[in-house]
């Protein structure tokens, strides 16, 4: 049997920390410059999971931002204000936390209203279903629910398993979704851990 010493729990405890203080900071310098954001990605999941079960929040390392096209200099400079380095990265926009960040936990940039990847079923949706959230702007869930069945990915899959488990993701999602997402989402409610 492995134990861990609290060494490790200690560090682990730190990471968690480090990434929610990532996320305050960039979603702070955005609201002090009044650029419109919404959280997405795997933060936005845990924000909508917490509301019904706090037990089943998921952690993420990286911080999934939704922004304008039209904005991203002003995103730019206020992200670098911040201490955070640009890159271009994956296909995407990241910041790097510091000269030592790494990419893996960078905050990462997504264009409302844009796919993300030209493949893509539908594009990101646009701003206006952003709402507040303990002092910062989530994705609505019907459109944060769409952004991960467009990307698909394993973690993707995972993120929406934890809605379907809590609730907040049934079988009435199925019909306020865009079309092309729809049997996505029928595949994983009728066989949620395939």
């Amino acid at each position: 049997m492995v134990r861990f010493g609290f060494d490790v729990l200690d560090r682990i405890e730190q990471a968690v920390a480090m990434v929610k203080e990532r996320l305050k900071r960039a979603v702070a310098a955005l609201d002090a410059r009044e650029i419109p954001y919404a959280v997405v990605g795997g933060h936005a999941v845990a924000a909508w999971v917490s509301r019904i079960d706090p037990a089943a929040v998921r952690t993420t390392v990286d911080v999934d931002l939704l922004v304008s096209r039209g904005d991203f200099e002003a995103v730019k400079s206020a992200l670098e204000e911040a201490g955070f380095i640009h890159s271009f990265t994956f296909g995407i926009d990241i910041f790097v936390d510091g000269p030592k960040g790494k990419a893996r936990e960078a905050v990462h940039i997504l264009f409302a209203g844009e796919r993300v990847k030209p493949q893509d079923a539908v594009p990101s949706p646009d701003l206006s279903a952003a709402e507040a959230f303990e002092g910062y702007r989530i994705m609505g869930l019907d459109r944060l629910i769409a952004m991960k069945l467009t990307a698909f990915r394993d973690k993707d899959r995972t993120h929406l398993r934890d809605m379907i488990d809590v609730g907040l993701i049934d079988a009435a999602t199925v019909g306020r979704l865009p079309e092309p997402l729809r049997g996505r989402l029928e595949q994983l409610l009728a066989n949620p851990d395939g």
